[in-house]
C-alpha cells in the first residue's frame, strides 16, 4: 500500500510538472518550413520571440490559458490536500477531496485542450497555413489528461490503512 502511494505521489509531481512546462513553454505549434513555434503566450521565430500571437479568436486563446492556470492550480492543491490526508485523516478514510480535486484539474485540461484543439489544431484554423505539426506542449496536455484522470480516481478508490 505505501508502495502504491508513493507511486501515485510520484506521478502527481510528474503531472504537476508537465502542466506548468506545457503552459508556460511556446510549442503547442510548430512550422515544418521554417523554424517558427507558436505556444499561448508567444510565438517564436528563429530565436525571437513576440507577444502578438498570430490566432483568429482572441477570446478562444484567453480561455485556453485561463483553464490551463486553473488546472495547475488545482492539481498543486490536490497534491497539497492529499499530503494532508495522509497524515491526518484517519484509517480506514478514503482520500476523497484530493480525489475530487484532481478530477476537477482534469475537467479544466479538458475543456483548455478541447478548446484549443477545435480552434487551432484543425487544418482549417491552422496559424501555419498547413504546414506545421503538433509541438510538444501540445502532447504533455493531453498526457497530463490522462494522468490527472487516473490520479483522481485512485485517490477516490484508495483508503488509507
Amino acid at each position: 500500500m505505501l508502495v502504491l502511494l508513493a507511486g501515485i505521489f510520484v506521478v502527481h509531481i510528474a503531472t504537476v510538472i508537465m502542466l506548468f512546462v506545457s503552459t508556460i513553454a511556446n510549442v503547442w505549434m510548430v512550422s515544418n518550413v521554417v523554424d517558427i513555434s507558436a505556444g499561448l503566450w508567444k510565438i517564436c521565430a528563429i530565436g525571437n520571440c513576440n507577444s502578438t500571437l498570430p490566432y483568429a479568436s482572441e477570446d478562444a486563446l484567453k480561455s485556453v490559458q485561463a483553464f490551463m492556470i486553473l488546472s495547475i492550480i488545482f492539481s498543486v492543491i490536490s497534491l497539497v490536500v492529499f499530503v494532508f490526508q495522509l497524515f491526518t485523516m484517519e484509517k480506514g478514510n478514503r482520500f476523497l477531496l484530493s480525489g475530487a480535486t484532481m478530477l476537477v484539474c482534469w475537467l479544466c485540461i479538458m475543456v483548455g485542450v478541447s478548446i484549443y484543439t477545435h480552434h487551432y489544431a484543425n487544418d482549417s484554423a491552422n496559424i501555419f497555413l498547413g504546414q506545421s505539426h503538433h509541438g510538444y506542449c501540445f502532447i504533455l496536455t493531453w498526457i497530463c489528461f490522462c494522468f490527472s484522470f487516473i490520479i483522481g480516481i485512485l485517490y477516490l478508490v484508495l483508503r488509507k490503512k
